[in-house]
Parts: structure tokens; sequence; C-alpha cells
């Protein structure tokens, strides 16, 4: 057992004491000089979580309709509404679509992929 450990586990079993016992806590607030005053505990603060909007459109239900569908719906949005796009329908495999500020570029590669992913399998139907 590492020394940090070890005085991580003593500090622990202290903290938990204390919350328990009150005439244990007074004794460590008189040894460490420390005025009885209570202090809610507060909560840590909540982590962003990472996670993106909703999609604000289907690029692959548009795509089955023509391309140019497509693209008149996705030029007015913003590039964080695009982003949002990419992020929801997974067509960022290389983590480098998230990255690009251009958003007549994210616009090409969100066409490119719905169209491939709106013909898939296309071969092998009975029309």
């Amino acid at each position: 057992m590492t020394v940090k450990k070890a005085l991580s586990g003593l500090v622990a079993a202290i903290v938990e004491e204390a919350d328990r016992n009150e005439p244990f806590r007074t004794s460590i607030e008189r040894a460490l000089s420390i005025a009885a005053v209570s202090v809610p505990a507060t909560p840590p603060p909540r982590k962003k979580s990472g996670r993106r909007a909703p999609a604000v459109l289907d690029p692959i239900e548009l795509a089955r309709q023509s391309e140019d569908v497509l693209r008149k719906q996705l030029r007015p949005l913003t590039l964080d509404q695009l982003r949002d796009i990419v992020a929801e329908h997974g067509m960022d495999a290389g983590k480098l679509v998230m990255k690009w500020k251009d958003a007549g570029r994210v616009i090409e590669r969100i066409v490119e992929l719905s169209l491939a992913r709106a013909t898939k399998g296309d071969a092998f139907r009975n029309d």
C-alpha cells in the first residue's frame, strides 16, 4: 500500500466518523482550531454532458426525395445545426467534420453520406 492510499483512507475514515459523531467532530474542530460553524455540504457542479442538441431534420429522408430538396433544406442552417445533424446520424467516423469551420464543406459531407445511405441496397430491391 502506498503512502498516498494509506493517508487517503485515513482521512476518509476521519471524515466519515466526524459526520456521524458530534463529539468527535467537536474535538477535531478544537484540535484544528476551527470554529464550530455548520457549513452545509454543496453538491459538486454538474459536468457538461457532451451531448449535442437533436438534429432539426433527417437528411436521409430528404435525400430519398432528391438531392436538391436536401441542399435547399441544409442551406439556411447554422454551422452548429449542421454539426447536430452530423453527430446524430454518425457522419463523422474520422472525427474531422466536427472541427470544420466552413458550413459549405459540412453540407457537402452531409449530402454525400445521405445520398449514399438513401440508395444503399437499391441493387437488391425489386421496384
